[in-house]
C-alpha cells in the first residue's frame, strides 16, 4: 500500500496540486477537525464509492484519526479499480503533531 506523509500532503496542498481528499472518520470526529475533502465514513464506503468514480484516475489521499481505517479504505478502493490511492501516514494525529498544533483530534 502506498502512503503519503503529512508533510508531503501539506506541500501538495500548499502548491495547489490536484489531490482528492477522503475522510473516512465518523461524523463526530470530522466535526472536531478535518483538512477538507469528501466525508465518507469507512462503513459507508462500499455504498458510496461511486460518489468518487469521476476521480478514479486522480491522486486520492484517504485519512482517518491514526491511519488504520484509512489503510482499510485504500485497500478497498484499489480493489475497486482506483489507481492512485494513498493512505495518510499517521492520519489526523500526525497532521496535528507535524503541521497544525492548534487543531483538536477526536
Amino acid at each position: 500500500m502506498q502512503e503519503i506523509t503529512v508533510l508531503e500532503l501539506k506541500r501538495k496542498l500548499d502548491e495547489q496540486q490536484p489531490v482528492v481528499l477522503v475522510d473516512v472518520r465518523e461524523p463526530e470526529e470530522r466535526a472536531v477537525s478535518h483538512i477538507g475533502g469528501y466525508h465518507i465514513p469507512l462503513a459507508n464506503l462500499p455504498s458510496q464509492i461511486w460518489d468518487l468514480e469521476e476521480y478514479k484516475e486522480f491522486e486520492i489521499v484517504v485519512y482517518c484519526r491514526s491511519g488504520a481505517r484509512s489503510a482499510n479504505a485504500v485497500g478497498y478502493m484499489l480493489q475497486m479499480g482506483f489507481k492512485k490511492v494513498y493512505n495518510l501516514k499517521g492520519g489526523m494525529k500526525a497532521w496535528k503533531n507535524e503541521v497544525d498544533n492548534s487543531i483538536e483530534v477526536a
